[in-house]
């Protein structure tokens, strides 16, 4: 044995033993690939403040979606706060003013009802915001797990199932929302009365199963494509060979690596989730009032189009703003994480 093998590394020739890049995930990866994207960076930015701003204002603002701010206990109703122009106040405002107080302004006016449209634009933000992320929650779920079981027994149960996708995908939706909000109105009145879900009334539970019945087919029909290809794979195989069940394989083998895939289809129904609910709020068949849409409120606008045209134009920007940025920070998703796309 030679003593000069176990004496210490020098400086220099660690160096040569150092990684020449540090480790790193998929997921890292397709994070700074992300932020390398200044049009989506931004979006993610603007989605970020809007969804902050509807959670935050309404603990702040010193109005309430539903205060009619002319109507006092015991007194006669006040027409005067009715239809304000922005930044504008009613005339006990006006006399407080005078006498020296501060008076927090109504930044986008009054409605018919003397309803601060601020708020109810903040709360209508809130609602469509709330509507996408759960639908596409509720999507996610039904289609990945209907997609997964297709891709991966195949046979007899991927025929059966696609043949149940090729039938709704042939139902129309909005006859459907229409028809469960119609039964649902009678059926779940009672049973919803008194709890939480009464302030949402039946036309967004019908809304919510609508999603949950119809728009988790093209979401399973990606992942059952991916995964057709994937279980063909020799680790598949490796792991089937050592006595792996199918459960195990999904969760630990396939579904991993379709997770780009769900990020990307999750994120483009987002966008897609808020403009259904915003145009079935604009038909009536939203939210129960007086709690806000922005579908609502561009329905409600429209009574007073020629006088008060910039109560249809807020709400209208609003939802172009959310549904634009979600797109395109959908689009820098898949371009981050999509394999398939050459960086």
């Amino acid at each position: 044995m030679n003593a000069d093998d176990f004496r210490k590394a020098s400086p220099e020739e660690k160096v040569y033993q150092l990684p020449e890049r540090p480790s790193t995930t998929f997921f890292k990866d397709g994070i700074k690939r992300l932020f390398r994207n200044k049009i989506a960076t931004i979006s993610m930015v603007v989605v970020l403040l809007i969804t902050l701003a509807s959670v935050i204002l309404p603990w702040v603002w010193p109005y309430s979606y539903d205060q009619m701010l002319g109507v006092q206990p015991r007194k006669p109703v006040d027409p005067s706060y009715n239809n304000l122009a922005p930044f504008s106040y009613g005339e006990t405002e006006k006399q407080r003013i005078a006498a020296g107080e501060s008076v927090f302004p109504h930044v986008f006016g009054t409605d018919a009802s003397g309803r601060d449209y601020f708020i109810r634009v903040v709360y209508g933000t809130r609602i469509s915001l709330a509507v996408g992320f759960f639908a596409s929650i509720i999507v996610l779920v039904v289609g990945l797990t209907i997609g997964a079981l297709a891709g991966y027994l195949g046979g007899k149960v991927d025929m059966a199932i696609m043949r149940g996708v090729d039938i709704i995908y042939s139902l129309p939706d909005t006859l459907m929302v229409i028809l469960l909000a119609s039964v649902m109105k009678v059926t779940l009145g009672p049973w919803i009365e008194g709890t939480v879900l009464e302030e949402l009334g039946s036309n967004m539970i019908s809304l919510f199963l609508v999603f949950a019945l119809l728009y988790w087919v093209s979401m399973a029909r990606l992942i059952r494509g991916q995964i057709l290809s994937l279980r063909e794979r020799e680790y598949v195989l490796a792991s089937r060979a050592a006595g792996a069940g199918g459960g195990w394989v999904i969760r630990k083998h396939l579904l991993p690596n379709c997770i780009s895939l769900v990020i990307i289809s999750t994120a483009l129904q987002i966008p897609n989730a808020i403009f259904t609910e915003s145009y079935l709020s604009f038909l009536g068949l939203g939210v129960n009032a007086p709690m806000p849409s922005l579908g609502s409120l561009a329905a409600d606008a429209l009574n007073g189009i020629t006088s008060y045209p910039y109560r249809l134009v807020i709400p209208a920007i609003t939802i172009s703003m959310i549904v634009l940025s979600l797109n395109l920070f959908g689009d820098g998703l898949r371009d981050a994480f999509d394999p398939k796309l050459k960086h």
